[in-house]
């Protein structure tokens, strides 16, 4: 598996993935006179949605149309509160849990009953959000931007996302067809704790069994490029959805969608994020990507980023310090760790 991984970057460390290009980000860095330009790409969220955002922040921006039903949850809440929250919003099991400031599918957890949504409230010591698990079929990573002084904004992005699946032969059980697949087999370790005795099941033939309900790429989902499907149509959906969010310009949709031609017109979706300045164009980690070709895409969108924030710092806005950018890094993702 070490092998494997050496020869497919989409599983290398983000730092090794992103050294060769650094360069760049510096000339960027220079070109815009701070280190942290990137923190005035969308005012209206907190760093530019670099880290430690608040997503229910975020989504509240968003109109109501395009959200699945949700409540915010303090941490140290009664448990009395979440239990009416869901009650009163009309949210039923399953639900998806996650932290309102995250990243990377952290504490991210479908959860099907009261019992375990009871266990996750009292391990959670941060403030988290529930969601209502949305039953569509598909799921998008749209990554979308606009210059400042533009009506009209791009879909640079377009990431179908396949879930982790094994389909049973009537004779293997679970645990041994992850053993015969690659992506499978990085997830055995984790999910043997997660899935109990059910792993030892053994499915019928041609039974497909999903293994992880959440679209990250590192709990197994494969990203698949998808920006064959950008059109008109798509571009103008999502500049009707991100021209009423006060101070976003640039960030990365992640929602379902019923349809591919629902999804195109912007009908039949649900958002359950938008990230920020620190968004990622999914579809390079794509397996069938050349590095080259990723590390084109990259940097395509990094100086897209570097061009909406140069106007936004023309039109007087002022990058915070490169300190509080690391400081804000340390705090939620080093010393959360």
């Amino acid at each position: 598996m070490v092998l494997f991984k050496t020869f497919k970057y989409e599983y290398w460390p983000w730092w090794l993935f992103y050294l060769p290009v650094l360069p760049y980000w510096v000339y960027l860095s220079l070109k815009n006179r701070s280190f942290a330009y990137f923190s005035v790409a969308n005012p209206g969220i907190h760093l530019g949605g670099f880290f430690g955002e608040s997503k229910s922040e975020i989504l509240s921006l968003i109109d109501k149309e395009y959200l699945p039903k949700s409540i915010s949850v303090r941490e140290n809440s009664d448990f009395t509160f979440v239990k009416n929250g869901l009650l009163h919003e009309g949210i039923n099991y399953p639900i998806i849990s996650k932290p309102d400031i995250g990243e990377r599918g952290n504490d991210v957890c479908k959860i099907n009953s009261e019992k375990v949504l009871i266990h996750y409230h009292s391990k959670s010591h941060f403030n988290y959000i529930i969601q209502e698990f949305i039953e569509y079929d598909l799921e998008f990573g749209v990554l979308y931007s606009r210059l400042p002084n533009s009506e009209k904004g791009e879909v640079s992005s377009v990431t179908l996302k396949e879930f982790l699946t094994v389909t049973g032969n009537g004779k293997s059980s679970i645990f041994e067809l992850m053993k015969q697949s690659t992506r499978a087999r990085f997830q055995i370790d984790r999910l043997k704790k997660e899935m109990g005795d059910e792993i030892k099941r053994i499915p019928v033939n041609n039974e497909r069994v999903l293994l992880e309900p959440i679209g990250n790429h590192c709990r197994g989902t494969r990203f698949i490029n998808f920006n064959h499907i950008i059109n008109d149509d798509l571009n103008n959906a999502f500049d009707k959805i991100s021209l009423p969010i006060k101070g976003f310009y640039y960030g990365r949709f992640d929602l379902k969608a019923k349809t591919i031609g629902d999804f195109q017109q912007g009908n039949f979706i649900k958002i359950m994020e938008l990230n920020g300045a620190s968004s990622e164009p999914g579809h390079i980690y794509d397996s069938s990507f050349t590095l080259f070709k990723a590390y084109k895409d990259l940097l395509y969108h990094w100086k897209r980023l570097a061009d909406i924030s140069a106007i936004n710092i023309k039109n007087g806005l002022k990058p915070v310090s490169f300190g509080v950018i690391v400081k804000t890094y340390l705090k939620f993702v080093v010393l959360r760790k």
